[in-house]
């Protein structure tokens, strides 16, 4: 249950900033700083049971027609990066409480920040490749929304333009090659995907999966030649 409250606890958490009245703009950072570190501290408990060598799941039906599951996972890298978006998300609430302008309409800004957690956290966390591709994308779209916060600017609305076109292109091609290695391997399972890299490697999909892939990775991360999203997204609070 501890990890369904770690991947909820932001997207609450961006509910509730939203709906604070503007006057409650003190509130926002000391509740996104709150989020953070209660899924931070929910995270680290699990290194013992991850030291002892289990894997704890949290499995429900989603997709029962296409044999797939709504799972969360917290083995060994989901803890590492889970616990560093946490404290990171926390830092980043403190910083911006005396970052941002009094002018500001901070509620949006908090909002939309826990939601890019909750959606990073349940990347790491996703036990199965839907529905990391799911959280991926919803990535995109809190970034766009964080990037465009000063709309009324020119280059927060291109930038913001600009990152969801070439990320969210890259999230439909991992999208693709998500759905072409379920149907190789025979699951959407993470863990049997894994451990299916000679099926993978011997299908006649496998060059165009790796294409697929890269250009998934190479947008999100702003490599070349899809690095030119990256400095116009710096339009947003920084």
């Amino acid at each position: 249950m501890s990890l369904l409250v770690i991947l909820a606890l932001p997207f609450l958490g961006g509910v509730i900033s939203s709906l604070l009245p503007i006057e409650s703009r003190k509130l926002q950072a000391p509740l996104a700083g709150l989020v953070a570190l209660t899924c931070a501290l929910l995270t680290l408990q699990y290194y013992p049971t991850l030291a002892q060598g289990h894997i704890p799941e949290l499995r429900h039906a989603w997709m029962p027609t296409q044999g797939v599951e709504f799972t969360l996972r917290m083995d060994g890298f989901a803890w590492l990066f889970a616990t560093i978006i946490s404290v990171m998300g926390a830092l980043i609430a403190l910083y911006a409480h005396y970052y941002m302008s009094k002018q500001d309409p901070v509620r949006r800004f908090f909002a939309f920040l826990q939601i890019f957690m909750g959606a990073m956290l349940g990347v790491v966390l996703s036990g199965n490749v839907i529905q990391l591709v799911v959280f991926w994308e919803l990535t995109s779209l809190s970034s766009f929304m964080l990037i465009a916060y000063w709309y009324h600017r020119r280059d927060a609305r291109r930038g913001a333009r600009m990152s969801l076109i070439i990320t969210g292109g890259g999230g439909l091609c991992l999208l693709a090659a998500m759905l072409m290695m379920g149907q190789v391997v025979g699951s959407y399972d993470l863990q049997v995907v894994l451990n299916s890299g000679d099926a993978l490697r011997d299908s006649s999909w496998y060059p165009l999966l790796l294409i697929l892939f890269a250009l998934g990775a190479l947008t999100k991360s702003a490599q070349f030649p899809f690095h030119i999203w990256l400095p116009r997204a710096m339009a947003a609070p920084t």
